[in-house]
């Protein structure tokens, strides 16, 4: 749902426009007639003066915030392919992989997507801020609050994105209706996480816990979503601002690497150790609150009962019959033309998961075909393939060629399973990931893990089935078991590319891989680091005079 809106500058020009062109001929009959001079009324429109007067005018208002995230900008596809594809874990077709997955985002039309959406996201957000805020009838005063604290959270969410993805960016706070400025300069990165700090704190400051009835439906943004994503943005300050080492499992063979970790650009001098306490606090405020918990089996999480349910936090609606499900399937849901979606786990990091690891054995699939002239497509664990496997009186069988494509079972759940649209939803933050942000901080407050460190990160692996982590490891042989575990929790849930990221290991884990599995290539340069500023903002705003570096 979108509103149409009028800048106050543009309604009134608009009306002038009108008036000269009433006016003029009016004026010239009356200076040759004694008829009396005819008074025309403006045509009425719809615009922030005369709009806001009651609570189903700020629904409909913060409805349109969450709708910009389901546009060609954002999740129907550019933040999926610059982001999801972007992975040392994701391997599939080079034709489909060809422009992202090389690393030159440049070469694909939706690379200026995820700038275009958030900003359209940031001023909608400003409208509601701005005119609800003024509502004063007609309106649940608890509701009010909520509304503007989803305007506050979707706000601090798109500079979240912003400054992750491009780094310093211009903060407008205003709508153009308030201030028609059309140059600003980039504030700088710190800057830029003060003020996505601010707006999440004011979420949560007027957010309801999801158990008050006046939350809203599901899929809305709740108190403890504000208060993870506050955790998500201290611990991303955090790392970025800290230095050591880093081991990741990778390259062609596999192999353990330790890399040593840069800064990211932006971050220099900031206290890590304060900022990692800040994670950990605000994350345990939320496993504390008792408003979520754990699924006890891992894989009843993705199936249709599951939705918007005890550790789904917030999650993208599926929208069924939609372009945005449409969209999800030719990733990783359902059938489509080329099998079951165009990603797949590489080798390397299917080998990381252990043989007893529900992840693997319940959560992933592989492709096989079925001995019939159709050659339809169907999915069974590879280590099974010894087997032939009958469902509903066909027999499947393995075809070597594809053992190696590993897909999961996350975004499979489908109404139709013969049809290629999922109505699968797409997590934006679980519950889960509160426990491992404990695990990682603590591990570095303390200079090593600590008791409360290893239960929150065994937690995770106890309800997936696999060995606890090994005792008496190191604060950097802990650290990377956490990034590891994050991986291999969070596959093809769009969290890989932004932790290698916050961690600066991104071009080191990248480019020991080279040329991967599939003819993917993973090689990046210092530019990567970065996406481009899209040339039409460098061209309308005189105070951005350069492109990030490499652009």
């Amino acid at each position: 749902m979108q509103l149409l809106n009028y800048s106050k500058t543009n309604y009134m020009k608009i009306n002038k426009s009108i008036s000269w062109k009433v006016i003029l001929p009016v004026l010239l009959f009356s200076a040759f007639s004694c008829q009396k001079v005819l008074e025309e009324k403006p045509l009425s429109f719809l615009s922030p003066e005369n709009f806001y007067k009651n609570e189903a005018d700020a629904k409909a208002a913060i409805n349109a915030v969450y709708s910009a995230l389901y546009t060609y900008d954002l999740y129907l596809q550019p933040m999926w392919n610059l982001t999801m594809l972007d992975d040392d874990h994701v391997s599939g077709a080079d034709w489909f992989l060809g422009t992202s997955g090389a690393g030159n985002p440049q070469g694909y039309w939706g690379v200026d997507g995820p700038w275009v959406g958030c900003y359209s996201v940031i001023s909608r957000a400003n409208t509601v801020l701005e005119n609800v805020a003024k509502i004063n009838t007609n309106i649940d005063a608890t509701v009010k609050n909520r509304i503007l604290g989803e305007a506050y959270f979707f706000r601090g969410w798109a500079y979240f994105q912003l400054v992750q993805l491009y780094g310093a960016v211009p903060i407008r706070l205003k709508s153009l209706s308030l201030d028609p400025t059309a140059s600003l300069a980039r504030s700088s990165v710190a800057d830029v996480y003060k003020q996505v700090i601010a707006d999440f704190k004011s979420a949560e400051a007027n957010l309801l816990p999801i158990t008050d009835t006046k939350s809203g439906e599901p899929g809305r943004v709740t108190r403890s979503v504000a208060k993870g994503f506050l955790a998500k943005t201290y611990l991303t300050i955090a790392s970025g601002a800290a230095t050591g080492n880093v081991s990741v499992r990778g390259g062609k063979d596999n192999g353990m690497y330790t890399y040593p970790k840069t800064v990211v650009a932006g971050l220099e001098n900031i206290a890590s150790k304060d900022y990692y306490i800040l994670a950990r606090d605000k994350a345990l405020e939320v496993i504390t609150s008792n408003e979520y918990s754990m699924f006890a089996n891992w894989t009843d999480m993705w199936s249709k009962a599951g939705r918007n349910k005890t550790e789904h936090m917030w999650e993208l609606q599926a929208l069924g019959g939609s372009s945005f499900v449409n969209e999800l399937h030719n990733y990783m849901s359902s059938f489509s033309t080329f099998g079951r979606g165009a990603m797949w786990f590489t080798n390397n990091h299917y080998n990381d998961y252990d043989t007893t690891d529900i992840r693997v054995l319940k959560g992933v699939v592989h492709n096989y075909e079925m001995n019939n002239a159709a050659r339809t497509k169907y999915f069974y664990p590879s280590w099974q393939s010894y087997n032939y496997k009958v469902i509903n009186g066909a027999t499947y069988a393995n075809t070597p060629a594809t053992d190696d494509r590993a897909y999961t079972i996350k975004y499979s759940d489908v109404a139709d399973p013969t049809v290629s649209r999922s109505d699968a939803h797409f997590p934006m933050i679980r519950y889960t990931e509160m426990y491992l942000i404990v695990a990682e901080a603590d591990n570095e407050i303390n200079n090593g893990p600590s008791p409360q460190a290893y239960t929150n990160l065994n937690t995770i692996r106890t309800r997936a089935k696999t060995q606890t982590a090994p005792a008496n490891l190191t604060r950097d042989e802990f650290r990377s078991f956490v990034l590891a575990e994050r991986a291999r929790e969070f596959v093809f849930e769009g969290v890989r590319r932004y932790d290698l990221m916050r961690w600066g290991i991104y071009l080191q884990v990248m480019n020991k891989i080279g040329i991967g599995q599939n003819n993917i290539t993973k090689v990046r340069n210092t530019r990567n680091l970065l996406l481009p500023i899209p040339q039409s903002e460098i061209n309308s705003n005189t105070l951005i005079t350069a492109n990030n570096p490499g652009w």
